[in-house]
């Protein structure tokens, strides 16, 4: 594919992940993208971030605000994909690091009627400091970097930074579900329309990536591996508080069995001025 892709880049507060994060954006071979920051509520320091980078970051950069009324991934995503322009999104997480060649091997691998679920790596807690710390760009790591680093504990695998040809074996995986998730996802943004977007009933963290998954498929829109092509480099962070992964959980299997398509609090009815609470979806004031 040939045209624009947006990058939504979902942060909450950790400006300085977030700065490593569009430090190595700004390495992309491919600079036929833009970004569009989908801010879930931080302080002012993603903004004013956000402001810093505009103007170096040599690609359209966009920031998206929703007030902090605790997870609300799948909302602000939508909030996002409104402000922005590309007829591709890659969704990516703001401590999620991209390697030069992430947006280029997105397109290659970008192909009408499939979505790409792409993999990472998981930098250790001290690792995770030293490159925040020493700004020391991973994503410009040799393999012999990778190699010490791997034998230091500092990261739990290497597949995700070998790069090795696939070809029909990337298709293996159509029809599944599980094991993906929205920290490194390619979908086209008319197969996003189709299903509405994320479903902003699922609040807290949890299976509102695995919810737009199921629904595409019920599209019969496919699932092709990034593995081996479009890892990327996950800075450690502590759980999140996964209160509501009950209530979630339940609103998956219901997905599931139901074979919905549409989201129930979408895309929309973000048009529409109606925005998510605790108990689904409500008029703005």
């Amino acid at each position: 594919m040939r045209g624009l892709i947006s990058l939504i880049v979902t942060a909450y507060n950790r400006a300085d992940a977030l700065d490593a994060a569009l430090s190595a954006l700004a390495r992309q071979t491919d600079r036929g993208f833009e970004v569009v920051i989908a801010d879930d509520g931080s302080g002012p320091s993603v903004g004013a971030l956000a402001d810093q980078w505009r103007s170096r970051l040599g690609v359209p950069l966009g920031h998206v605000w929703q007030a902090d009324r605790g997870f609300r991934a799948a909302e602000i995503r939508n909030r996002a994909l409104l402000a922005s322009q590309g007829e591709y999104c890659i969704f990516l997480d703001g401590d999620c690091i991209a390697r030069p060649g992430f947006v280029a091997m997105h397109r290659r691998l970008a192909e009408p009627g499939w979505f790409v679920t792409g993999n990472r790596v998981l930098l250790s807690p001290r690792a995770t400091d030293v490159v925040l710390r020493d700004h020391s760009a991973p994503e410009t790591w040799t393999a012999t970097k990778w190699l010490r680093v791997r034998l230091h504990g500092g990261v739990n695998r290497l597949g995700a930074v070998l790069n090795l040809p696939l070809g029909p074996l990337r298709k293996l995986p159509a029809r599944q579900w599980r094991g993906a998730r929205s920290c490194n996802l390619a979908v086209w943004r008319s197969d996003l329309d189709r299903v509405d977007g994320f479903d902003a009933s699922f609040n807290g963290w949890g299976r509102e990536d695995s919810d737009l998954l199921i629904r595409l498929l019920h599209c019969g829109v496919r699932r092709k591996d990034g593995r081996f092509a479009t890892g990327v480099i996950h800075l450690w962070h502590p759980q999140a508080d996964r209160t509501h992964l009950s209530v979630n959980d339940a609103l998956l299997e219901a997905a599931l069995h139901t074979r919905r398509t549409r989201a129930q609090c979408g895309l929309s009815m973000l048009r529409d001025g109606v925005e998510a609470d605790a108990d689904g979806c409500r008029a703005q004031a």
